[in-house]
């Protein structure tokens, strides 16, 4: 659990020190990489950072979404394999983090409709307003993401060193 409770530390502190670029984070990038080393158990430290998020912003309308939008990116993580070609691992990780971006006005959307009472017009205007700062987002993600393959190896080597007995 500490290693969890860590790790969750980490995605929120990561956030909140990129907070100055606007969309552009690491987050996509750690949740793809503790997926592929801790899969399931990946869930402990991304809602570690929600809960933290909520704790640190207020637990408003703006946070629910929270609740649900990084699941995609962890459920597609879930079904790629966790052995790639590195060759094929680091552009396909840095799509999925790029695909994530840009769908994350999407993926918020229901939430803001929902609570701002919406109609279809009005959220797709919601979605298009927020295009630019999608587009930022899938950038930032997609080029975060070419460090998923070096991290999750590390993370990959560390966890082995960790269940022979040894530490660094």
């Amino acid at each position: 659990m500490t290693v969890f409770s860590m790790l969750g530390a980490i995605l929120f502190c990561s956030k909140l020190l990129m907070e100055w670029a606007p969309n552009i984070h690491f987050v996509a990038m750690f949740i793809i990489t503790f997926t592929l080393v801790y899969r399931a158990k990946a869930l402990i430290p991304i809602y570690i950072f929600v809960l933290l998020t909520g704790v640190y912003g207020g637990f408003n309308v703006w946070w629910v979404p929270y609740l649900y939008i990084w699941l995609p990116l962890w459920g597609i993580t879930m079904l790629l394999p966790r052995r790639m070609p590195k060759w094929l691992a680091v552009p396909l990780y840095m799509l999925l983090g790029g695909l994530h971006g840009i769908a994350y006005g999407i993926l918020y959307a229901p939430a803001q409709a929902l609570f701002f009472k919406m109609d279809l017009t009005m959220t797709l205007a919601w979605i298009a307003s927020g295009l630019v700062f999608d587009v930022l987002h899938a950038v930032g993600n997609f080029a975060a993401c070419a460090l998923v393959v070096p991290l999750s190896t590390l993370l990959f080597k560390l966890e082995k060193q960790t269940k022979k007995g040894r530490t660094l």
